[in-house]
């Protein structure tokens, strides 16, 4: 029974949650489409320069970099030093995209391999206590929820700290590297950073939400399984 009224809690909060922080990724998108803003970054340089440049900026210049346009979403990947660029050339939100990469590249390379260990870690033990749980394998349940519980938010706190960082300072970095490269005029440049603050002000708030519903969800397929499954 006290599975089923975790389960009931977590499903509230996540509609409150999703209210609350004004989960919507289509509006995002909306902001983005902006075909004059698109028309004027394409006078910029190629995604792959317009990098090299921002770790010119950073003073971190040993970073690896690759382009993958069948790629949806770019990365910083801390392991191996390398950025991924997507698919995103046609967009003026390649110039911000493009920064908030480049500043996980300088974030603390302790937290950054924590969190790639850590990760993978989390989601193993995720599906072992999930497996275990439908094999009718897995005492002291409890236990393990609240160790699920516990490894979750710690995950959150990671992310969290690492995506809302980059995405707060790449506006002031894009922002920096326009007006160096004086490509644009200062009204056209204005003009894109409102386009980025909209974006963030948004942005920020479904990546938190989005990032907190992994873990809610995660907890709540356990719980299902565990319901479903009792010893």
């Amino acid at each position: 029974m006290e599975y089923v009224v975790i389960l009931i809690i977590l499903l509230i909060l996540i509609i409150i949650l999703k209210y609350l922080f004004d989960f919507n990724l289509k509006k995002i998108k909306t902001i983005a489409q902006n075909d004059r803003l698109d028309e004027v970054a394409k006078k910029y340089p190629t995604n792959i320069e317009i990098c090299k440049d921002y770790l010119k900026m950073l003073k971190n210049e040993s970073v690896k970099i690759e382009e993958n346009e069948n790629a949806q979403t770019s990365l910083y990947i801390a392991i191996s030093n390398k950025i991924s660029i997507a698919n995103i050339t046609k967009s003026y939100t390649r110039i911000q995209t493009i920064a908030h990469e480049c500043l996980h590249s300088i974030q603390d390379k302790k937290l950054l391999i924590f969190n790639f260990i850590y990760t993978n870690i989390y989601l193993l033990y995720f599906i072992i206590i999930s497996i275990l749980a439908i094999l009718k394998l897995l005492p002291f349940k409890p236990m393990f929820l609240n160790i699920l519980t516990i490894l979750g938010l710690v995950y959150y706190s990671i992310r969290t700290y690492l995506e809302n960082d980059a995405m707060i300072k790449a506006r002031y970095l894009a922002k920096e590297y326009m007006e160096q490269k004086k490509i644009s005029s200062q009204q056209e440049i204005d003009e894109i950073i409102t386009e980025f603050d909209n974006i963030n002000n948004v942005g920020i708030k479904c990546t938190n939400y989005s990032l907190l519903l992994g873990v809610m969800t995660k907890i709540i397929i356990f719980l299902i399984i565990c319901i479903c499954t009792p010893i």
